[in-house]
C-alpha cells in the first residue's frame, strides 16, 4: 500500500488553554511520521471551531499563520462534537486524503497511538477504533453512566465497543460511504462501528487533561446517548408496544380478581393507597413510553426539515 495523506482531525469549543500545546504535541507525532515514511508530507492537523467564544479561533488563525500544515473552520454558532467531526471529516475528504483521525483537543486520548493506526491501516483495515484501557481518570458517576451508555447501545443492536469514543481512524473508502449518509444528526460511534468495514482496535491509556474543564455534562452525553438510541434502534419502540401488551393482561388479571372479590367477598373493600400507587405505576409506564416514541416523532421533524448539519463561517486552508 502506498504512503497515505493524513489528516488529523481536531474538534475545539473553548480550548484556548491546551490548544498550542495540543498542536505543538500533534506536530511531534506529524514530523515523526513523516521522518519514518509512515505519512506523505501533505499531510495536517485540521481544527474545528465548534462556535468557541474565548480566542480558540484566534490562536488557530495565528498557528496558521506559522504553519500551513495548520487548516481548519469555524462553526457561526456551536452545533456539538459530533457535527464538528463531521465537519472535519468532510474537509478531509475534499483535500483528497487517503485516511483520517478523529482526536480530542485535550490529547487525553495518546496521540502517539496514531502510529499503531496506521500500521493497521496498512494491513488493510478501513476503520481502526481506539480503545482505552481503563477509565481511572473519570468519576464513579461517570464510569456507571458510561458502561451503562455502552450496555444500553449494545443491547439496542449499535454494537459500539466498550471505552470507545471518537478516537480513530477512517479510510478514503470509509468517507465516501459517509457521504451517502445524509442523515442530519449522523451517529459517528454507531455509523462506523455499524457499516460493515473490516475494522480493527487499538488500545491506549488515558492521560490526565493538560488544561482547562471537559466540555460534556450530564446534559450533553444524555444528548448524545438519545441521539445514538433513536438513530440506530427501533428496539425502543419494540419494547413499548411489548410493555403495552403486558400492561393490558396484568389489567385483566386485575380486573379478574377485582370481579371475583365483588361476588364472592361483597365485603371487601379496595384500599385507596394501593389505587393510589397503581395509577401511578401505570401512569408512569404510560409516560414513558409516550416520551420514547416522542424522541423518534423528534428526529423524523428534525430530519424532514432538511436544515444543513453545521454552517462554516470561516475556513483556514
Amino acid at each position: 500500500m502506498n504512503t497515505p495523506k493524513l489528516a488529523i482531525i481536531v474538534p475545539c469549543y473553548n480550548e484556548e488553554l491546551c490548544i498550542k500545546n495540543t498542536a505543538e504535541k500533534l506536530l511531534e507525532v506529524l514530523d515523526y511520521l513523516i521522518k519514518h515514511n509512515k505519512i506523505r508530507r501533505e499531510s495536517f492537523i485540521y481544527f474545528v471551531d465548534d462556535g468557541s467564544r474565548d480566542n480558540t479561533w484566534k490562536i488557530m488563525q495565528y498557528l496558521h499563520s506559522q504553519n500551513r500544515i495548520f487548516k481548519g473552520q469555524r462553526f457561526l454558532k456551536n452545533f456539538g462534537n459530533q457535527k464538528a467531526i463531521l465537519a472535519g471529516l468532510e474537509a478531509a475528504q475534499r483535500f483528497d486524503c487517503d485516511c483520517a483521525v478523529s482526536i480530542d483537543a485535550d490529547l487525553q486520548q495518546d496521540e502517539w497511538a496514531i502510529e499503531r493506526f496506521l500500521d493497521k491501516y496498512q494491513k488493510g483495515y478501513d476503520v481502526v477504533c481506539g480503545i482505552r484501557n481503563d477509565r481511572k481518570t473519570d468519576s464513579l458517576f461517570k464510569k456507571l453512566t458510561a458502561l451503562a451508555f455502552y450496555k444500553t447501545m449494545n443491547f439496542l443492536g449499535a454494537n459500539i465497543p466498550v471505552n470507545h469514543s471518537d478516537f480513530r481512524l477512517v479510510s478514503r473508502k470509509a468517507l465516501n460511504i459517509m457521504e451517502l449518509y445524509n442523515e442530519r444528526y449522523l451517529f459517528l460511534r454507531g455509523f462506523f462501528n455499524d457499516v460493515g468495514l473490516k475494522t480493527a482496535y487499538v488500545h491506549f491509556d488515558v492521560k490526565p487533561r493538560f488544561a482547562g474543564r471537559s466540555k460534556f455534562n450530564l446534559f450533553s452525553l444524555s444528548g448524545m446517548a438519545l441521539n445514538g438510541i433513536t438513530s440506530y434502534s427501533v428496539v425502543p419502540l419494540r419494547l413499548v408496544s411489548i410493555l403495552g401488551f403486558m400492561m393490558t393482561i396484568v389489567a385483566v388479571i386485575l380486573g379478574s380478581i377485582a370481579v371475583c372479590h365483588k361476588i364472592f367477598f361483597s365485603h371487601f373493600q379496595h384500599d385507596w393507597v394501593i389505587d393510589f400507587i397503581m395509577s401511578c405505576f401505570f401512569g408512569g409506564i404510560e409516560l414513558f413510553c409516550l416520551g420514547s416514541i416522542g424522541e423518534y416523532i423528534g428526529q423524523i421533524f428534525l430530519e424532514v426539515k432538511g436544515r444543513p448539519r453545521y454552517i462554516t463561517d470561516l475556513e483556514l486552508k
